[in-house]
């Protein structure tokens, strides 16, 4: 069984240096444990503080610009996807519910993750 994901849970990019606050913009109506649900196309991202995946043009310039010394520079994810795989069982407003298991991936090759949901003791499918 998986957790739930609300909004001001926690998630993580493999190639960023913090955490940052889920935020849930897919639907307004549906609250679990007092704050909204999430669904897998709560895929906007703001930032995870600095980038260091060379697959960023703004890592990559900056990185040959200190003669190959990798030099992170600002997050500024590219989410094209939705979060996957989800909970295909359980629809919120028509969309798969969003689950602590679920990855979402960056154009620039990260894996974003939720690290912490305070859903924790609601289990879904």
């Amino acid at each position: 069984m998986a957790n739930p994901a609300v909004a001001s849970a926690l998630c993580t990019c493999s190639f960023g240096t913090a955490p940052m606050p889920l935020q849930v913009s897919s639907q307004q109506t549906v609250n679990t444990c007092a704050m909204l649900q999430a669904t897998v196309m709560d895929n906007v991202c703001t930032t995870f503080g600095m980038c260091s995946s060379l697959a960023n043009p703004t890592v990559a310039s900056a990185t040959a610009a200190a003669l190959g010394t990798l030099t992170p520079m600002p997050c500024v994810p590219v989410t094209p996807g939705p979060w996957a795989p989800g909970c295909p069982t359980v629809t919120v407003c028509g969309r798969p519910l969003l689950n602590h298991t679920s990855k979402l991936m960056c154009a620039y090759g990260g894996v974003i993750q939720l690290t912490m949901t305070p859903a924790m003791t609601v289990n879904v499918p």
